[in-house]
């Protein structure tokens, strides 16, 4: 893809070349105002049009190439350690009872062989030493096997003891090696021999198994080469995809069902402790983040504006919205406010995280890149004002209730009879309980301004995508580059991506659930401050596959789509997250009442004015992004320090 950008001072045009119309819609989105932002294709791109690198990763490790450099590596090093050891000795052992079998004698040489290889199998190949057809061998010893269970007779003797005690035990090794070696993403390249090995080399005749050195070799491109490794570790492989499916979230979907099935079948916590599930929870929102992600990004691009409006609007709070009423809901049962308090610290922190620490790790990392990268200033302008005025109207009613509502003071002492000593008041509150009516308030009650802000809101959002998704759509021109117009395969269907939303979406209610339900015991724990919890775990843990997308655009010199990330989802939070949250407590009263902490107050808006300023010049650097950072990290550490609420 390629993509150029061109701000003009009348007009502020982006051009955009895309390899098809799916992949233009997308990238189009992207610059939309309320869509998340999002880094992967949707189409399937050709793997002759990708990078080297890119080739590599899914390379059947087969090819034999001109050696460049060493096969001593540190990852090959870590090879021997982590897996050559013991899958060697494995070997070298079925050799000896193959062996003690007098008649596996053939199997045993080859085990012995394989065993030297898998010691280190780098800068070797194993190859078939006759002219058969790979197939044909595989198919054969597949119907061997079967008529080893119909107990035949026409084998030889050596084939029935080498299925009987070799094959299975090697199977299992090779099993295990696989799951850990794909499980650690970068290691892949270890898969991928072990399943050769599996299903080709181990089922081959022992005559035809020959392992030659690359050196040793004059044309080995003649050979009928089965195996060929170089190198087993590969820090590309966390581009990896399957399906389009990154391999970071194939990898924690096991975890996503192991979290559940222990989640609600040890309720009483018998095995696993109440502090494991809930971490388990939380890690197991970051898939399933990704994939409603992906099922949005899906959507959009094969449809049109009003379509992926609404599944913006509606999925894009999907994964904060959930965990707030799990939490509202599980306080609400407890008869404790402590969890409102918390929804309002994980508000507060997403806020946090998205107007400083997102957008600050990204001019970190590009800036380290590209030194200096620019975006367009009248733009991330509109961005600031509109936080300002996010800020403003959810933090308004927490203004209004310091300003007129009724000073509270609990614990006062002093000492009786001496007048000269004054009271001594710890924990003292505005008064903010409003009347459970309509329509009916008690004076200087927040609620009316709450309910009003609660609709002026998201006018203000609908208003922002009339204006980007029709009326100025035009502002965006998007063009398809030559000769990819009419060719792409999409990964997921509208359909199969429908279908995937309302999945991930059901799985992420119920690990919403088991995060609230468990969170207990976390917040008993005294040298930790609530609010803490709150802006970081409960925050940003959900945050993750944005944060990951800003950092990819950074590394590609599109800071301005960094930005806005951050600005999508701060945007959202206010715009469309409490808001619903409002309604969700007015239709159904879980004491949620929208007036936050001063700590809270002040560090947003410290975090918006610091923002503002520093996307002024349209301009940026990593300096300016350590600056962010580190002011998000002071604004924990406030936390960090922070007593805990008074409800908690």
């Amino acid at each position: 893809m390629v993509r150029k950008d061109g701000w003009h001072e009348a007009t502020s045009k982006t051009t955009i070349r895309v390899e098809n119309e799916v992949e233009a819609h997308r990238e189009a989105n992207n610059y939309k105002f309320g869509f998340r932002k999002w880094k992967g294709h949707v189409t399937e791109r050709p793997i002759e049009d990708r990078s080297d690198i890119v080739k590599e990763l899914y390379s059947n490790l087969s090819v034999v190439k001109p050696q460049e450099g060493s096969v001593v590596t540190f990852g090959n090093v870590i090879y021997v350690f982590l897996f050559g050891w013991w899958i060697s000795l494995i070997y070298f052992l079925v050799g000896l009872v193959m062996f003690g079998t007098i008649f596996g004698c053939r199997y045993g040489k080859v085990c012995w062989k394989l065993a030297l290889y898998f010691l280190w199998p780098f800068g070797k190949f194993i190859e078939k030493s006759d002219n058969h057809l790979l197939q044909r061998e595989v198919l054969q010893y597949f119907h061997i096997l079967l008529m080893i269970l119909g107990s035949s007779l026409q084998c030889h003797i050596s084939t029935y003891i080498w299925f009987l005690l070799g094959y299975p035990v090697l199977a299992v090794v090779h099993c295990l090696a696989c799951v850990l070696s794909w499980l650690l993403v970068f290691t892949i390249p270890v898969a991928k021999l072990n399943a050769r090995i599996l299903t080709t080399v181990l089922l081959m005749a022992p005559k035809d198994v020959q392992i030659q050195r690359l050196e040793k070799v004059q044309d080995p491109f003649l050979k009928q080469v089965i195996l060929c490794c170089y190198r087993a570790f590969n820090v590309y492989y966390y581009k990896y995809t399957i399906q389009g499916i990154n391999i970071f979230a194939l990898n924690l979907l096991p975890l996503v069902l192991i979290t559940l099935i222990v989640g609600y079948t040890d309720r009483e916590h018998k095995y696993f402790s109440a502090e494991t599930t809930f971490a388990t929870a939380i890690i197991s929102i970051i898939p399933l983040s990704y994939y409603i992600g992906m099922g949005i990004a899906s959507i959009s691009a094969q449809s049109n504006f009003a379509v992926g409006a609404v599944v913006n609007a509606t999925f894009g709070s999907i994964t904060e919205m959930t965990f707030y009423i799990t939490a509202l809901l599980q306080g609400h049962r407890a008869a404790t406010k402590c969890y409102e308090e918390i929804v309002k610290a994980a508000l507060t922190g997403t806020l946090l995280g998205c107007i400083l620490f997102i957008p600050g790790i990204c001019m970190i990392i590009g800036g380290i890149k590209h030194s200096e990268q620019r975006f367009n200033s009248r733009s991330a302008g509109v961005s600031s004002a509109l936080l300002f005025i996010s800020i403003g109207g959810v933090f308004a009613p927490t203004l209004f209730s310091k300003t007129f509502g009724n000073l509270v003071c609990e614990s006062c002492t002093n000492i009786p009879g001496n007048a000269s000593v004054p009271f001594i008041c710890k924990d003292c509150h505005y008064d903010t309980v409003g009347s459970c009516f309509y329509f009916f308030f008690l004076p200087h009650d927040p609620q009316p301004l709450v309910y009003t802000i609660s609709v002026l809101l998201p006018a203000a959002y609908l208003i922002g995508l009339i204006f980007t998704l029709k009326t100025h759509s035009h502002i965006y021109d998007i063009h398809i580059s030559d000769g990819h117009g009419g060719h792409h395969v999409v990964h997921w269907s509208r359909w199969r991506a429908l279908a995937v939303l309302i999945v991930a979406t059901v799985l992420m209610a119920c690990c919403a659930d088991l995060s609230t339900e468990n969170i207990e015991p976390i917040l008993a724990h005294f040298s930790i401050s609530q609010y803490f919890i709150g802006v970081t775990v409960l925050a940003m843990v959900p945050e993750l596959p944005e944060i990951v997308n800003g950092i990819q655009f950074a590394l590609q010199n599109n800071i301005s789509l960094s930005l806005e990330v951050g600005s999508c989802i701060a945007v959202q939070v206010c715009m469309i997250q409490i808001p619903l949250l409002i309604l969700f407590n007015a239709f159904y009263d879980v004491g949620f009442v929208l007036v936050f902490s001063d700590i809270h107050l002040w560090a947003s808006i410290f975090s918006v004015i610091l923002v503002n300023y520093i996307f002024m010049d349209g301009k940026c650097d990593y300096f300016q992004g350590t600056v962010l950072v580190v002011v998000y990290l002071i604004l924990l550490a406030l936390y960090f320090f922070a007593p805990s609420p008074r409800s908690c």
